[in-house]
């Protein structure tokens, strides 16, 4: 498995790196400490490279944060909201409108912030080796180890005088071979210079986010190593007993680092794969090899699904959500339409004929308008349609005409059909009427749009 590395640029002009591998729901880690995007990949003792078994069933995404590996490193700001800013960038370049959030030590803090600043973008939220505050670095024995480590890092950080990386390597692997001892300690040179690393730090055992997690409203799981050098067990403790509706997962061990063919990296691995499988809905049926040539894209999308959950309890949102892919797939099978994923809160489907999908996008807004009439709890969903010629690719169909469909949908009102121009030439001479909306400026898209919604006629 091969990873592509891309870069974009922050509100604030900072270029940040990342990279994509494997295929599937969307899964962004926010790594702490240093990272390099080339030396982790092809370093088999280092835990970050080791989201490898995940990419053969997600869309992997990995990213050196400012100041730290292929990113931008002239930087000076290392706040939490910079961090903030630089996973923004990452996702809105991607184009991702939902995904689940791995945080791992340090970026556990920068996951949360962006979790609690939007939270109808982040579908679950994983914590390991996390913390809120390092308060265990409030004493006077924690402030004397700061300073005794900034003091390294100034004076032992360079290729000929390692001594502060070995430090963290020691807090970070204890239970390390040499081999993996070697290349983490070479990765921190490699990924900052002293003088980023100390600022780093510095920033690093400032970070307090213990307001932010009562405001927690997405499904969380909290994984943490009972003996962890580097992040204490009772910081993982606290995570989960403040953020409301939280999952613990205690594993045994002393590496803060997990280590390859470590037993508890498979369990890391497996409760991180079931707890994702959970906000996804199995298929009623093998899906069809995706279509070729010009197609009809229609996406939906329901409202308030993000908090579903919170709302309602298990139980009764995955009866929710059932009854809404019910009428999807009902209309998706009267009218000739293929569905080709679930996004977790709505359907990817294409139609051969644009009419049909006129026809289909019609029809799911009158199921859900007769559903809701008696439903304890209404469905209320957006719909947008674009025609194009997408690449069909593992059962998928990527590129312009599938973003497209997606931002038309999301710019659409609950309740509302919204298509392209080109869908309204394609159908023109046909029962349905088309209100002009206007020019719209579409997230991805340099120039506007024009957009129509769509009626029976």
């Amino acid at each position: 498995m091969e990873q592509q590395i891309r870069f974009c640029t922050t509100s604030d002009g900072v270029r940040i790196a990342y990279a994509t591998a494997g295929r599937g729901p969307p899964l962004v880690r926010v790594a702490g400490w240093f990272t390099h995007l080339e030396f982790e990949w092809g370093n088999p003792h280092w835990f970050w490279r080791s989201l490898e078994p995940l990419a053969g069933s997600y869309g992997t995404v990995r990213y050196d944060g400012r100041g730290i590996g292929l990113s931008d490193r002239e930087v000076e700001d290392f706040s939490l909201m910079s961090k903030v800013t630089d996973l923004e960038a990452v996702v809105d370049a991607l184009g991702l409108e939902r995904f689940s959030l791995l945080g791992q030590s340090e970026g556990g803090a920068t996951a949360i912030a962006y979790a609690v600043r939007h939270p109808q973008r982040v579908g679950r939220l994983i914590l390991y080796g996390a913390f809120a505050r390092r308060s265990d670095l409030e004493t006077e024995t924690g402030r004397q180890t700061v300073e005794a480590a900034v003091t390294l890092m100034r004076t032992g950080w360079g290729q000929d005088s390692p001594a502060s990386r070995q430090f963290f390597t020691a807090l970070f692997m204890p239970d390390a071979d040499t081999a993996a001892w070697q290349r983490f300690t070479e990765l921190q040179r490699v990924s900052a210079s002293a003088e980023k690393a100390v600022a780093f730090l510095t920033q690093l055992v400032q970070t307090d986010v213990t307001d932010l997690l009562p405001q927690v409203r997405v499904p969380t799981l909290v994984i943490h190593r009972r003996g962890d050098t580097a992040v204490l067990f009772d910081r993982g403790r606290e995570l989960a007993s403040l953020i409301p509706g939280a999952r613990f997962l205690p594993l045994e061990g002393r590496n803060h680092a997990f280590l390859q063919g470590e037993v508890e990296l498979e369990k890391y691995f497996e409760a991180i794969g079931d707890f994702l499988r959970e906000g996804q809905p199995e298929p009623v049926a093998a899906a069809e090899p995706a279509p070729s040539g010009l197609v009809t894209i229609l996406f939906t999308d329901m409202e308030g699904s993000t908090n579903l959950t919170q709302r309602l309890g298990d139980e009764r949102a995955q009866e929710v959500l059932r009854a809404h892919n019910g009428i999807v797939r009902d209309a998706l099978k009267a009218h000739g339409g293929s569905e080709i994923k679930h996004t977790g809160d709505g359907v990817m489907t294409s139609f051969p004929a644009t009419t049909k999908a006129l026809e289909c996008a019609i029809a799911i807004q009158g199921s859900f308008a007769a559903y809701n009439e008696s439903a304890e709890t209404p469905i209320r969903v957006r719909i947008g349609l674009n025609a194009g010629e997408p690449v069909a690719e593992d059962e998928d169909l990527f590129g312009t005409a599938v973003q497209l469909a997606a931002r038309i949908c999301a710019h659409a009102e609950p309740g509302q059909v919204l298509a392209s121009n080109v869908v309204r030439e394609l159908s023109a001479g046909k029962r349905y009427l088309f209100s002009d909306q206007g020019d719209v400026a579409l997230r991805g898209f340099d120039d506007p749009v024009r957009l129509y919604e769509v009626r029976q006629g």
